[in-house]
């Protein structure tokens, strides 16, 4: 249907086209034919005999081309929409709207000026197409180059509303989008979880005990990662993602902590750590995590810090020399005959002579543990 619409409009455009250059003939056919019945009066349009021969002609001659041409105009244009669509798909939204906007206030300035110089003679009618042209591309390019610039103008109003948000009692709409300060006016004691964290599991033992005051944060973005990691292709990620929606769901409903899932997001940001840091930053919160890189990042922002890691420390190791345990091994260690595996939470371990059994699941005998702010490695021997 469409390509029939199309086909009309090229036939239309060009017979349209024809019959006006065949027109510009008309002088040139009446000098080589000097008949009173060209120079007839048609009584239309102060048209000649001459003159609408020459228009029904060039009318059929160009209906003619561009019905023939139509098939190929059409599927140049289907290729440039294409590219156009392809490429609009590559640019982030902003940026898209950000173009949008600068061809907007281009093609507004290009007519205001357009009309000034349209008096000029000859070329006057001409120059608001050129002007067009030009401070459109010029709008579209400087406001996608100058987006960050021009955002921050209008800082303010990024700000008037967040401080809206955190008040419940000016915007009830703001409650499960935004982290907003409790009754009182005080800012809640947030602590916010990464998917690191909920992944190893021992945050909800220590919520049971009752250690962690305040609320619990969880951003919408750690549960997307979470989903992620849980639909993962690979059998091992599978494991630890399922794991960590399994951990999550226990601390929402048998801890004593109160949990909450802020919708909070920034589209600017593409790390969910950066995003962590950033909300952290926001809402004067702690992140609980056990991932070493994140640790060091947020406290150089001067976002505080809950290192499990840094606890189990200073409370009894997870496992003692002589316990046993069964483990699946997964790859060879660094060193020769050694064989790795995985508990469910990610720890590593390492098993003396452990290559032999690859991909077999067998018992273990701890030997030791080293705990450090990186994370716990747990050495074991095949048990015999």
């Amino acid at each position: 249907m469409l390509d029939r619409v199309l086909r009309f409009f090229i036939t239309l455009f060009m017979a349209i086209a024809g019959a006006a250059l065949l027109n510009l003939a008309t002088p040139l056919l009446t000098s080589f034919i000097s008949t009173e019945i060209l120079k007839a009066d048609m009584g239309l349009f102060k048209l000649t005999f001459a003159g609408l021969v020459c228009i029904l002609l060039g009318a059929v001659i160009g209906g003619i081309v561009g019905f023939i041409l139509s098939a190929y105009f059409i599927r140049q244009l289907k290729r440039f929409a294409a590219w156009v669509e392809v490429q609009l798909n590559k640019m982030p939204i902003h940026d898209v709207i950000a173009g949008v906007v600068g061809l907007f206030l281009g093609l507004i300035i290009a007519n205001l000026l357009g009309y000034a110089f349209s008096k000029i003679p000859v070329v006057g009618e001409y120059i608001p197409v050129i002007f067009s042209i030009v401070f459109g591309y010029l709008g579209i390019t400087l406001t996608i180059r100058k987006r960050k610039d021009l955002a921050g103008l209008f800082d303010f109003i990024q700000k008037f509303m967040k401080a809206v948000a955190r008040n419940p009692e000016t915007s009830a709409a703001a409650k499960g989008k935004q982290p907003v300060a409790p009754e009182g006016g005080q800012q809640a004691n947030y602590k916010l979880l990464d998917t690191s964290v909920i992944i190893d599991g021992r945050i909800a033992d220590i919520c049971d005990t009752g250690f962690i005051e305040g609320t619990l944060l969880i951003p919408v973005f750690v549960l997307e990662e979470l989903q992620h990691i849980a639909d993962s292709s690979d059998a091992l990620k599978r494991t630890r993602g399922r794991r960590g929606l399994d951990i999550l769901q226990r601390i929402r409903q048998g801890t004593r902590c109160k949990v909450e899932v802020t919708n909070v997001d920034f589209d600017d940001i593409t790390e969910v750590d950066s995003k962590l840091v950033r909300l952290g930053q926001q809402v004067s919160g702690k992140i609980i995590t056990n991932d070493f890189n994140l640790n060091k990042v947020a406290q150089l922002r001067g976002v505080e810090v809950l290192n499990i890691n840094e606890l189990a420390n200073a409370v009894k190791p997870v496992v003692i020399p002589g316990e046993t345990m069964e483990v699946t091994l997964v790859k060879s260690g660094k060193e020769q005959g050694q064989g790795v595996a995985y508990l469910d939470d990610g720890t590593m371990i390492v098993v003396e002579g452990g290559q032999r059994f690859m991909n077999e699941t067998i018992a273990v005998e701890v030997t030791s543990a080293l705990q450090t702010a990186a994370g716990r490695m747990i050495f074991a021997k095949p048990k015999n």
